[in-house]
């Protein structure tokens, strides 16, 4: 084709052949630029992409002017970076895996603080179950949980993208915090879970036989709006619950949530992560008393996720109106495994085109948990390969927890809708870090 042909083609065919034709002549006369390589580390969640993309949409730091993009290497140049330049927009690039806890537990403690003397003081055959510990040992435990807290929680501003270089690039013991802002881009990281290097004892938890309870979430949004969390694989990694000790008969609890989503938060996507090997793996409202803070919020879209060696709260939902499809749910033969959605109190949940791996004598039954009254929608889903209407099975086997069909509201926000027979394999090939696109 000639300069002359091409022009004839674009009156005729439109601005889209005069824009390539320009490229040809650019091309032919050695002057046209070679095509730049994608940025990622400027995308931002797609139109329509879930509930994250509603009224002003998800771009996190995508405007940076490059004084304020930082790569870091430490969790100390990681903290620093997310303050600089206040809510400005930036855009941080995590490149290998950086540690919040590279000294140990034992650089929190406080002076005298010995989890012997401690287990010895509030023993229940000492201590009994009618009230909460005190005293010195639990004055020492709680100074040394707050030097923790400061040290492994990293407060992440408005306006911001967090993303992983590569692959092989994350967080080990750090805790994001997203809180009271608005436009955050999370992806690519592999986030090992915090472990609490201090639980606390309450001997009048669990009907007063006594728990350890523990802090930190991997990641936490908390009171923010639009925010986008993609391609990243969040695990208990090096310290599986597994192998956790017990201490008055109770296991020594060292974890809390991969990713909760609570007070307030709004318009959130959740898209193409691996969920590894944890127990309590996102909450979508934290407390049935939270009305006021939560009414009419928590809209959170969930899609391509991948969910294995998951126990429970995948997701636990409260009040929102949550849209989760095709995620694929895989609960192996053996592993502890209590349910994948929790229905809470006034929740929304639509759970549509999701697949579910489950091991032989896994009953589907057990994928809905009731516990308040509210109405969900679950059609379109698969259970190992095969259709499963997931609420009429779950009433027939579980009668006393019955459910009401019909959630009330229908999602829009959809990207990439795929069969469910399919979302095994996709999803399978495309989630977790080191796999953006």
């Amino acid at each position: 084709m000639n300069v002359r042909n091409c022009h004839d083609h674009a009156i005729f065919g439109g601005v889209v052949v005069v824009a390539g034709c320009a490229a040809l002549v650019l091309s032919l006369s050695g002057t046209g630029a070679q095509a730049q390589p994608r940025d990622v580390a400027r995308q931002t969640l797609g139109a329509g992409d879930g509930w994250g993309s509603y009224g002003t949409g998800t771009t996190g730091g995508a405007a940076a002017d490059t004084a304020h993009v930082h790569t870091v290497t430490t969790w100390e140049q990681f903290k620093a970076a997310l303050k600089d330049g206040g809510s400005a927009p930036k855009i941080i690039k995590v490149t290998g895996m950086i540690d919040a806890v590279s000294q140990g537990c034992e650089a929190f403690e406080a002076e005298g603080y010995d989890l012997q003397k401690y287990l010895a003081a509030y023993d229940p055959a000492v201590w009994g179950h009618d009230t909460p510990v005190s005293g010195e040992q639990e004055e020492l435990r709680a100074a040394s949980a707050a030097r923790q807290d400061q040290a492994i929680k990293a407060i992440v501003p408005a306006n911001t993208t967090i993303i992983g270089v590569g692959k092989g690039s994350g967080i080990l013991g750090g805790s994001l915090q997203i809180k009271g802002v608005d436009n955050v881009i999370v992806r690519n990281l592999t986030v090992e879970a915090p472990i609490d290097c201090f639980p606390q004892w309450d001997p009048t938890d669990d009907n007063r036989t006594g728990a350890w309870n523990s802090e930190y979430d991997a990641v936490v949004v908390y009171g923010s709006t639009h925010v986008w969390v993609d391609h990243n694989t969040l695990t208990d990694g090096r310290h599986p619950d597994s192998a956790l000790p017990s201490y008055f008969g109770k296991t020594y609890q060292r974890h809390d949530g991969l990713l909760d989503v609570v007070r307030g938060s709004n318009h959130v996507t959740v898209s193409w992560n691996s969920f590894k090997d944890h127990d309590k793996t996102m909450l979508i409202g934290n407390s049935d008393g939270a009305t006021a803070d939560d009414s009419g919020k928590l809209k959170v879209t969930l899609h391509h996720n991948r969910f294995e060696g998951i126990v429970e709260r995948a997701p636990r939902v409260r009040f929102g109106q949550v849209d989760s499809y095709n995620n694929h749910f895989v609960v192996t033969k053996g592993q502890k495994w209590g349910y994948v959605y929790g229905i809470g109190k006034e929740s929304r949940l639509v759970a549509e085109h999701n697949a579910f791996t489950l091991a032989q004598g896994v009953s589907p039954a057990k994928i809905l948990k009731k516990w308040n009254e509210a109405p969900v929608t679950a059609g379109g889903n698969v259970v190992n390969g095969r259709a499963v209407d997931l609420i009429a099975v779950h009433n027939a086997e579980i009668p006393a927890e019955t459910l009401q069909p019909g959630a009330g509201w229908t999602p829009a926000l959809r990207a990439d809708l795929d069969p469910a027979k399919a979302v095994p394999g996709i999803v399978g090939a495309r989630s977790g870090a080191g796999r953006v696109r």
